[in-house]
């Protein structure tokens, strides 16, 4: 059975992360569950030609291969920080220079984090949105996590693993062979 690809993409330039722990916490399980191959960014990996950009062009090569792989990817895991209710206008315009065909049709686990639950609507109300203009499949189940979610960096509640394990479970849905496969091999 050949390798599928995840890619996670976390909206943020911050090291270390929530919003990077979240995306990895999701892509580890749904790479273990599947046998994905997986690949996490976020905007500092992207590089500073994201801010100088006005076309996909314009981007030096470390920048196109971030993008490159995000089309390729077979399944994405997308995430932001919250920001005065809103994802980074920095993560808004390396979406802007993804063609929309280009995310038709693919798989996207949507998740945010924040400082409080005040911003829980945010996956609901501005990336779920944003990749029905791409026309992608977003799972149903969106994950918001807040700082009361993480220790030291590190998913640490249940309820938020929770939901992690269902939106992981969702992904069956685009890949129901591969998933007879891995629980026969079992």
């Amino acid at each position: 059975m050949s390798a599928l690809n995840l890619v996670g993409l976390a909206g943020s330039f911050n090291r270390p992360s929530k919003t990077f722990a979240l995306i990895e916490n999701v892509a580890s399980l749904a790479a273990e569950r599947y046998g994905f191959d997986s690949a996490i960014y976020d905007l500092t990996d992207v590089g500073p030609s994201l801010g100088q950009a006005l076309r996909r062009e314009d981007l030096d090569s470390r920048a196109k291969k971030v993008i490159d792989d995000i089309v390729n990817a077979d399944v994405l895991v997308i995430g932001a920080p919250t920001y005065k209710g809103s994802y980074p206008g920095l993560f808004k315009h390396l979406i802007d220079l993804i063609d929309p065909h280009e995310l038709r049709a693919k798989p996207i686990v949507i998740t945010a984090t924040g400082g409080g639950d005040r911003h829980a609507l945010m996956v609901e109300h501005q990336l779920r949105p944003l990749f029905g203009f791409f026309m992608s499949h977003t799972l149903p189940t969106a994950i918001y996590a807040s700082d009361r979610d993480f220790t030291d960096y590190r998913v640490s509640s249940e309820p938020l693993s929770k939901r992690i394990g269902d939106v992981v479970s969702e992904i069956s849905a685009f890949f129901p062979l591969r998933n007879q496969a891995l629980i026969a091999a079992e």
